[in-house]
């Protein structure tokens, strides 16, 4: 699986939420399907969505990086998957 192809398909036609706000209000609502934290996520967000029942991947690049995986110009540490869309994204290893 090319993991950008599938965050960028997912954004496209799914629902996707970016930022540890909105993953704590998805979690919150039941609604995360999964959330893919960041190498350097802050601690505290980490430790919000380990908490959680929702199933979480270790994205192995930095913020940046995951920011120009989901085709955004800024750093983002946590993107929620609340509908995959037509991606597979949902089929990823989760911890």
């Amino acid at each position: 699986m090319d993991l950008n192809k599938s965050l960028r398909l997912a954004i496209e036609t799914g629902k996707v939420c970016m930022g540890s706000n909105e993953a704590q209000k998805a979690i919150n609502a039941s609604s995360a399907k999964l959330i893919i934290l960041s190498s350097n996520c802050p601690e505290d967000s980490v430790k919000m969505v380990r908490e959680s029942e929702t199933p979480v991947h270790s994205f192995k690049g930095n913020n940046a990086v995951l920011g120009a995986a989901c085709g955004r110009p800024f750093p983002v540490s946590t993107v929620t998957i609340i509908d995959g869309g037509n991606s597979d994204v949902l089929t990823l290893k989760t911890d």
